[in-house]
Order: C-alpha cells, then sequence, then structure tokens
C-alpha cells in the first residue's frame, strides 16, 4: 500500500511541475530584438523595433479584413523586416499608414519568413508606437 501512495504521490509532483513549467513559460516576456537580427530568431515568438521606413499595400483584400498593409522596418533597401495589419474599416489601409508610417513602432508576434522574416500583426494590440529616443 506505501508504494501505491508514493507512486501516486510522485506521479502528481511531476504534473504539477511539468504544467508549472507550461505556465510560466506562457507568460515569459518575448526578447526584444532588431529588425536586422529577425532572420536569426524564425519561428520564435519576439518583439521587433525599429522606425518604419518603407509601407506597400497589397492589390488584393482578405475578406474581413480588407487590404494587408506591410510596414518596412530600419532599412528601405534591401529591406530587412516588415509586419502585416490591417486598417480599421473605415479608414481603410490609409489609416494604418498614418498611424505608423516614419514611426518607430515595436510588433510583438511570431517570426516568420517569406523572402523576408515578418509578423503578422492581425490585432493591432501587437503594435506599439514608441518616442523617437528609445
Amino acid at each position: 500500500m506505501t508504494t501505491m501512495k508514493t507512486i501516486r504521490t510522485l506521479s502528481v509532483i511531476m504534473c504539477v511541475t511539468g504544467l508549472s513549467a507550461l505556465a510560466f513559460a506562457q507568460n515569459a516576456t518575448p526578447a526584444h530584438i532588431t529588425a536586422s537580427d529577425a532572420s536569426k530568431h524564425h519561428g520564435e515568438a519576439a518583439t521587433v523595433c525599429g522606425k518604419v521606413v518603407d509601407v506597400a499595400v497589397d492589390k488584393y483584400g482578405i475578406a474581413g479584413h480588407g487590404k494587408p498593409v506591410k510596414f518596412y522596418l530600419d532599412q528601405a533597401d534591401p529591406h530587412v523586416f516588415f509586419f502585416v495589419t490591417f486598417g480599421t474599416k473605415d479608414g481603410g489601409p490609409e489609416e494604418a499608414i498614418a498611424a505608423y508610417q516614419g514611426k518607430r513602432v515595436c510588433v510583438t508576434g511570431k517570426i516568420g519568413m517569406m523572402d523576408l522574416p515578418y509578423i503578422m500583426a492581425a490585432d493591432r494590440s501587437q503594435i506599439k508606437p514608441q518616442t523617437e529616443n528609445k
């Protein structure tokens, strides 16, 4: 009987330990990285900060969201990183462009890779404008 109780206690301890590690990992703050370092962090959640230096509006929209707007950070040519977001329904892409063009921003999310590293920021709360001295 004592052996069963010991095994049960160990099982509970292992489950609690495993779940606490998972809970702490989810609350961890993503690393802050530069736009030029983003390519080294493909597949990771991170906060990428930089100045919006170029903007492109896709030709076609996505149902329920409108036209995607790409914001390129830090380097205009060649580009090193971009994030994608959408304008509000009323303001369209122009509203998003006015909110971020020429400004310093930090965008948080999982870094994907196409030709360049990028973050899809469909939720605008992922994008935080910064003051110029940061």
